[in-house]
């Protein structure tokens, strides 16, 4: 079956239900979008039908159903597309319409070599019903042909026809070809049994038909109902040909009576038959019927005698060579109990007639073969530009997907390296401006011992830890909505609320970070075999953000929350979330579980109150077996009390030592990432200036009192960290 049936289905579908369910449908069929759909190519019967029963399971709709839609759509496609001309005159009603639209499948044989298309034809049986028997090779198809009668009624003769289905049979055309015939009674709704014609109307007609008179219609009678009555009754004068001139005047004829024996045979004809015609000889015995598809018989020829038949000349035994195929019509003559048969050679190329051994002087003047032969010749030509033209559109078609699936990997690439709202504004060329963002959170982290096993451990070894890990936080990103600014060594660096604004940043943020506190534990150290404890700290506060560079650009963060969020992160303790107090102000009463750290010394900060998460109702964060894991869990409603500084510098030089000495072990790490993202002069950042805590200096160990240091020592101390 040729793929311009496909196209049509294609163009059915997509009217219909669209590309989403056409696309399922395809993937179903396991067909491809553009290979299988060549206007020019002959397919397999099993792509159809395979095709059909992807559409009924796609749209939940029997196969029956899906058959006699596509008939009806395909008649009214043809008609928008170009045939509406060929179809409208077959004929002035419906019968005459079918019995054509064998004469058609043979035009268009010439287009699409090798089709193999079904037969049909028109009777009335004794109750004056209008019967129409429909042949066919495959099994199954008959519902789209209720389709196709269907949509010619209405789109092409303004009349509504209904089909039933009669029979269904089976049929051995011998040589081992089977065919299902199947018949259906038609009726017009449209036009009642009043206008039919009576008995004595047919009479008359009859009379004016045998007298060669004028044809006047008697009143009352529907000219389109009418025609199924046609009877055939002029009178002609005699006129005697001898058997010399008939055989030379129709050179591809032949007569044989109701056995099938062959009485006379056209000159032409009988030189191209290999084995010759003797006495007795049978029209089985020399030709085989390709069209219709029927066996020999007299009763068949008479069933037949309004369509098109196609014979081909039998080789001689044990021959392979190709023969020649005979188009002629079957002439049941009444009188002398007689077939005649009168055709012409079915020629279909120069090349063709040479390997036949076939002249234009054998094809008769009046026969338009002659024509045909040098229109097939251009017309051939044609078809072979548009396949090619065909394939190299499917071509186009692919290269043009694989583009597109190389261009959205790129676009992936680009969005991995950049925020996909930068990335585009750098693929139209535009220059990027710089933005601050008066609220977003940051949060860093870094692997616990990572020098030590950096030093111990092969650099592929490490490499392969880190990918395992950043594999992990690279797919809770997606999770939780975060950017990812960058990973440099064991640092991992994101952001919420940049470039995309959120009200829930520091949520995010939070819940991000007790999941890769989670699936870090998930990842064994290459040095030890134990899991990784990572370290983590989070800050709230205004950035601004940019990209910079040219070559290789990146997008950067600047502000002194970046310091502080890096701070949070080195004062941080392992396997543990800490928390600078603004991220406390904006998780409070959130569902977050939180500890109060208290008061630490904070590098370039001074003395500040930090906390813990712990968890949030849906994720809990194993705690490591620390100081902390005994301070309580703050509640919602709990007010949080301030220690006094002076007691808590007491303690702190009790016990000898501060918090701020944890994770010293990437320092020269941490102070690279915190260049890459810091502001160079704080001056000319557009942020909302901020309050600074006077810094206290602890005068002795021994004293439980602090002193505020100078305006300028104060000064000197913030600005340290820009």
């Amino acid at each position: 079956m040729y793929g311009q049936i496909h196209v049509v289905f294609k163009e059915m579908m997509l009217a219909k239900y669209g590309q989403d369910i056409w696309h399922k449908v395809l993937k179903e069929a396991k067909m491809d979008g553009e290979e299988d759909f060549l206007q020019f190519r002959n397919y397999a019967d099993e792509r159809f039908v395979g095709l059909i029963v992807a559409i009924s399971d796609c749209v939940k709709e029997s196969t029956e159903n899906i058959l006699e839609e596509f008939g009806y759509f395909f008649i009214k496609y043809c008609l928008r597309f170009g045939y509406d001309n060929m179809l409208r005159t077959l004929g002035n009603n419906i019968v005459n319409f079918v019995q054509n639209l064998d004469s058609l499948h043979s035009l268009l044989s010439l287009t699409y070599k090798g089709i193999n298309p079904p037969s049909f034809r028109c009777e009335h049986n004794s109750k004056g019903e209008l019967i129409l028997h429909y042949y066919s090779c495959r099994t199954g198809l008959f519902p789209l042909v209720v389709g196709l009668i269907r949509a010619a009624g209405t789109e092409i003769f303004g009349h509504t026809v209904e089909l039933t289905k009669l029979t269904s049979i089976r049929e051995d055309l011998g040589e081992g070809r089977l065919q299902e015939h199947c018949t259906f009674s038609v009726h017009f709704p449209d036009l009642d049994d009043t206008d039919l014609p009576t008995p004595l109307q047919r009479h008359l007609l009859t009379r004016h038909l045998a007298m060669r008179t004028t044809l006047r219609v008697p009143q009352g009678v529907n000219i389109y109902l009418l025609t199924r009555y046609r009877m055939e009754v002029s009178k002609e004068a005699s006129i005697t040909l001898t058997g010399r001139q008939f055989c030379r005047t129709f050179p591809y004829h032949v007569f044989f009576d109701d056995s099938l024996t062959i009485l006379q045979c056209g000159e032409a004809l009988r030189r191209l038959l290999p084995a010759g015609i003797g006495p007795g000889t049978k029209m089985g015995d020399v030709f085989t019927v390709q069209y219709p598809r029927m066996g020999w018989s007299v009763d068949n020829v008479k069933r037949f005698t309004n369509t098109i038949f196609m014979l081909s000349i039998k080789p001689r035994n044990g021959s392979t060579r190709k023969t020649l195929n005979i188009k002629g019509q079957m002439i049941w003559l009444e009188d002398e109990q007689r077939v005649m048969f009168i055709g012409s050679p079915r020629l279909k190329s120069l090349d063709e007639m040479k390997r036949m051994n076939i002249y234009m002087a054998d094809i008769p003047l009046f026969d338009v073969t002659r024509e045909i032969v040098l229109l097939y010749e251009q017309r051939n030509a044609e078809i072979g530009i548009t396949q090619k033209l065909d394939l190299t559109m499917a071509e186009l078609t692919r290269t043009s997907l694989a583009l597109e699936v190389e261009k959205r990997k790129t676009e992936q690439l680009l969005h991995q390296m950049l925020p996909p709202k930068v990335a585009m504004q750098l693929k139209n060329g535009d220059i990027v401006e710089a933005e601050t963002f008066q609220q977003a959170t940051i949060m860093f982290s870094d692997i616990v011992g990572f020098t030590n096993i950096a030093a111990t451990c092969p650099p592929e070894t490490i490499v392969n830890m880190l990918n395992d890990m950043y594999e992990r936080f690279d797919r809770a990103t997606n999770s939780w909505d975060v950017y990812k600014v960058e990973t440099i060594g064991d640092a991992y660096m994101v952001v919420g609320g940049v470039p995309e604004l959120r009200e829930d940043h520091s949520e995010r943020v939070a819940r991000f970070a007790m999941t890769i506190v989670q699936e870090a534990v998930q990842v064994p150290s290459p040095a030890t075999g134990s899991p990784l404890q990572i370290r983590v700290g989070i800050h709230t506060g205004p950035v601004m953000a940019g990209v910079v560079g040219i070559k290789m650009p990146r997008y950067c963060l600047f502000g002194d929350t970046v310091n502080t969020a890096s701070r949070m992160e080195s004062h941080s303790v392992p396997g543990r979330i800490h928390l600078s107090r603004e991220v406390f102000s904006q998780l409070v009463n959130k569902g977050f579980r939180m500890k109060k750290r208290g008061l630490i010394e904070v590098k370039g900060k001074g003395l500040l109150t930090t906390y813990f998460l712990v968890g949030d109702g849906h994720i809990n964060v194993t705690e490591p077996e620390d100081k902390f894991m005994s301070f309580p869990v703050l509640t919602n409603d709990e007010q949080e009390t301030t220690e006094p500084v002076a007691s808590y510098v007491t303690k702190l030089s009790e016990e000898g030592s501060t918090d701020s000495g944890h994770c010293l072990d990437s320092q020269e790490k941490r102070k690279h990432v915190r260049s890459q993202h810091e502001a160079p002069d704080r001056r000319a950042m557009p942020i909302s200036p901020r309050v600074v805590k006077p810094n206290y200096t602890f005068l002795s160990s021994a004293s439980n009192q602090l002193q505020p240091t100078s305006t300028e020592k104060v000064r000197s101390s913030y600005c340290s960290v820009l």
